[in-house]
């Protein structure tokens, strides 16, 4: 990265991001965590598989719906409060889990979704504020990798504990703990720049939406969300949640092998995330770092499809999940084509369209697709058709892409709103 400045208040924005890196680690920890412990709260909520999956689910209602709060919150009030409630609302929500009863639990879970969604816009914005331009896509990337990380350990390091015994009432009281501990860390160190509040809170006097007006009334912002949307879905969607079933039913994989191969994806989002958010900063360019990755998607896709004794699964779907750290790329865009005063909201934007292209494909491939499965005779023709879905959606991203202004140092003209340094 970048050198940074030693001024005070930017030095305390790089401390606070390191806190809010955690915050986010807990975000994807506490978001993968309950699918290695279904038995265990389907029995302390009184419900049965379904039920559970069901309060499971309502953390991305408030999630959704958050992540546009998150991003005015950050706008009006900067990072200081808005990060402190985040991480505080997520450690009331982990410790509503403890009391065994249905509706705290749907409380709980609708609290760490309204929690959660501070995470990543709040990192972003202090990334802004501590890093130059030119580091700015390679802190994202980092960020990102954090996350993923949380994600693996809430499955790979939870899952062996509660197997060997630990108790669920126990995790989820260390992770309020921990996280309300990571909230005061935030509150106490991230800088709040008096001047600033004044003058965002003086740019968003004519109404409380004001900020996204601006941001969604930018073509620039939509491409960013379609393209983010696009290029996150293949992973999220079906690697993550179909590819167990897909891999097994249609690929006659053992279930070790299977649970193997679509857990590569996301160790490959943990290197390729801060890989390409770094190559973007280094040539000074997010385009052709952004149409590579993608393409890049597309050609491991077309070998797990069609030539899948090239190369074992799990290669191909770390590669994919490698690639796919191009879906961060547009989380810098938007930020360097949109007025400083909005940057909270931009991000807090890009995660709502980002998350309402994914909640719009789920269900179409659920229906022409996953009800299929196990219906479907041609199991080799199966695979490809769904894998074909996909690539036709990047293929997509790649083309809308086209009509993104390149935001990089390296072009041309100056870049929008640079932060100095």
């Amino acid at each position: 990265m970048d050198t940074i400045k030693t001024t005070s208040p930017t030095k305390y924005y790089v401390i606070a991001w390191v806190f809010g890196l955690l915050f986010y680690f807990l975000d994807y920890v506490v978001r993968s965590s309950p699918a290695v412990m279904i038995p265990q709260l389907s029995g302390a909520f009184g419900v049965s598989t379904v039920g559970l999956v069901s309060i499971v689910g309502t953390y991305y209602y408030t999630y959704s719906t958050c992540s546009l709060i998150a991003g005015i919150a950050l706008d009006r009030f900067g990072a200081k409060y808005s990060l402190f409630a985040g991480a505080l609302i997520l450690g009331l929500g982990c410790l509503l889990f403890v009391i065994s009863n249905y509706y705290t639990g749907v409380i709980g879970r609708l609290l760490q979704g309204a929690g959660c969604a501070f995470a990543f816009p709040g990192c972003v914005y202090l990334a802004t504020k501590g890093f130059s331009p030119r580091s700015l896509a390679t802190a994202i990337g980092f960020t990102q990798c954090l996350g993923m990380l949380g994600g693996s350990a809430g499955q790979f390091v939870i899952g062996p504990l509660m197997e060997s015994g630990m108790d669920e009432t126990h995790f989820w009281t260390a992770a309020g703990l921990v996280t309300i501990l990571v909230a005061v860390g935030l509150l106490l160190i991230t800088p709040h720049n008096r001047q600033e509040h004044t003058t965002s809170k003086d740019l968003h006097a004519p109404g409380f939406l004001s900020p996204y007006k601006v941001v969604f009334s930018n073509r620039q912002s939509w491409f960013c969300g379609i393209i983010s949307g696009l290029l996150f879905a293949p992973t999220t969607i079906f690697a993550m949640t179909w590819g167990v079933a897909f891999f097994q039913k249609d690929r006659n994989m053992d279930f070790h092998t299977a649970t193997l191969s679509s857990a590569m994806v996301a160790m490959g989002w943990v290197f390729g995330c801060p890989l390409l958010g770094y190559l973007t900063d280094k040539i000074g360019r997010r385009k052709p770092v952004l149409i590579g990755g993608a393409l890049l998607m597309i050609l491991s896709l077309i070998q797990l499809l069609f030539l899948p004794d090239l190369v074992p699964a799990f290669v191909s779907t770390f590669i994919l999940g490698l690639a796919s750290g191009a879906a961060m790329i547009p989380y810098s865009v938007i930020k360097e084509s949109n007025p400083d005063h909005v940057k909270g909201s931009a991000t807090g934007a890009i995660n709502f369209i980002t998350f309402g292209v994914t909640t719009l494909l789920n269900p179409l491939f659920s229906r022409f697709f996953g009800k299929t499965l196990e219906a479907a005779t041609d199991k080799t023709g199966h695979f490809q058709s769904a894998g074909l879905f996909w690539i036709a959606g990047i293929g997509l991203a790649v083309a809308v892409s086209l009509f993104l202004k390149e935001t990089g140092q390296g072009a041309n003209k100056a870049p929008v709103n640079p932060v100095t340094v």
